[in-house]
């Protein structure tokens, strides 16, 4: 008989993200973690910003706070128009990432003059 491992599925949620900004402005997106339709603290997350030609501009990582909740920020000053993707990936409590599954969204900016 083997051994079986639950599978720990946490989902990052973006509550109600703005998609179009000006050159300038700092992109917020806030959210929570779900796991078992609860919000999660101490969930690790992955925030990307992918730039329209495929590029890097932020690539950074934090947990969710006390209360299961995330806010990521982006600075927008020295960057071009066109539509940037943030993806934001949950990478589970440390505890159980032997049997993770990395859930993201992405969510698409529009960055204008």
């Amino acid at each position: 008989m083997g051994i079986a491992f639950a599978t720990h599925i946490s989902q990052p949620i973006v509550t109600d993200p703005k998609t179009q900004y000006a050159i300038g402005e700092t992109v917020i997106l806030r959210g929570w973690v779900n796991y078992n339709e609860q919000a999660t603290p101490d969930v690790l997350l992955n925030f990307k910003v992918t730039r329209p030609d495929g590029s890097v501009a932020l690539d950074r990582s934090y947990p969710s706070n006390a209360e299961g909740w995330f806010e990521f920020e982006f600075d927008t000053k020295n960057e071009k128009p066109g539509t940037y993707r943030i993806t934001i990936t949950s990478h589970c409590l440390e505890i159980h990432r032997y049997a993770c599954t990395y859930k993201n969204q992405t969510v698409s900016i529009q960055l204008h003059r």
